[in-house]
């Protein structure tokens, strides 16, 4: 049964998932090691650190803007960003088809850990060291497509059994998000990584909204029944009638 669930997951969502979790074991199988312990802070997210500051760590690298998005800080986060990578990113591959989709999450995995990295390099000058690792940035944009393709779906408010249309429960979680992140500190939530994935996300769906797909893979499904139906129609208008 469980092969069964597994293999009804599209592609792209089904090898993020067992990327993240392949990323996960290899974390705690790490920590269990002195001699490996230290090898993750080369792949979490850093902050630039100016030349007057000193840290106890590599600092910044490049691939840490990608590598931190499949890297996760425990089993309960791990659960909670997959949950919904299956919940919404599922229904999102089958409307857009894998290439588009592909596209989509990378891009806003990649603007999450550009805005978190400025909101880190800022704390910086405040005296706070912020590393940052997961998955939520590039869910969070997830979320938000979901919400803007199926706005009147009902989801739940997790952790919370509370059931909300898709549109009303992307207004909660960016209005949470603004609100922790500009107004709080020390959360241990990467706050603006869940607005940076938001708002790449949105500004992707309005460039190809404002650039409809020529054909080829990626693109939104066709509406096979509304083509049959404007063909029935055409058809009627050439029957002769004797």
């Amino acid at each position: 049964m469980f092969s069964r669930l597994f293999s009804s997951i599209p592609s792209v969502t089904r090898k993020l998932l067992i990327a993240n979790v392949a990323v996960f074991l290899l974390q705690s199988i790490a920590g269990a090691s002195e001699a490996a312990r230290a090898w993750p802070l080369w792949f979490e997210l850093w902050p630039w650190v100016p030349p007057q500051f000193e840290v106890d760590g590599p600092g910044f690298m490049p691939w840490q803007l990608l590598t931190s998005g499949f890297m996760h800080g425990g089993l309960g986060h791990l659960v909670f960003n997959m949950l919904a990578l299956v919940m919404f990113g599922s229904s999102i591959e089958y409307e857009w088809g894998a290439r588009r989709y592909a596209i989509y999450y990378f891009v806003c995995l990649l603007g999450s850990a550009l805005l978190q990295l400025a909101a880190a390099t800022f704390a910086i000058f405040e005296g706070q060291l912020i590393l940052t690792l997961g998955a939520s940035g590039a869910i969070y944009g997830l979320l938000l497509a979901y919400g803007v393709m199926f706005p009147n779906r009902k989801v739940t408010l997790l952790p919370f059994p509370i059931v909300l249309k898709a549109r009303t429960l992307v207004i909660v979680y960016v209005a949470a998000s603004l609100f922790y992140g500009v107004f709080t500190t020390g959360t241990g939530v990467a706050h603006f990584a869940h607005l940076g994935g938001m708002i790449v996300g949105w500004l992707l769906i309005r460039w190809w909204r404002s650039r409809p797909p020529r054909g080829g893979s990626g693109g939104p499904r066709r509406d096979l029944r509304a083509e049959a139906l404007r063909e029935r129609r055409k058809a009627s208008k050439l029957r002769v009638v004797k």
